[in-house]
């Protein structure tokens, strides 16, 4: 089984979110649907900018947290070292 932590973006050097899962497709589809109730949906955030995979759930959570606590610089040096043009990976994943 695949783990993935992934960062979503409201646009191109906006408001991000962190989060982790199991089914990569279904939860950003839920993110942008408006079906993810609280932070994301709250601020229009919908578009996934950045994420990787790993097998081990203990370790993707805990890159998740990493990352959480990680200035907001080193968040878009990441994303932009993978997307730089921030570019919504959606339909890379669903395809």
């Amino acid at each position: 089984m695949s783990y993935f932590v992934y960062m979503l973006a409201s646009r191109p050097n906006g408001t991000l979110y962190t989060g982790v899962t199991n089914n990569l497709v279904r939860r950003v589809y839920e993110h942008r649907e408006g079906d993810a109730d609280g932070f994301t949906r709250r601020y229009g955030i919908k578009r996934l900018v950045w994420f990787e995979e790993t097998a081990e759930p203990r370790v993707a959570i805990q890159r998740e947290k990493n990352i959480k606590h990680w200035p907001r610089a080193w968040k878009v040096s990441l994303i932009e070292e993978a997307n730089p043009t921030w570019r919504d990976l959606y339909d890379d994943i669903t395809q």
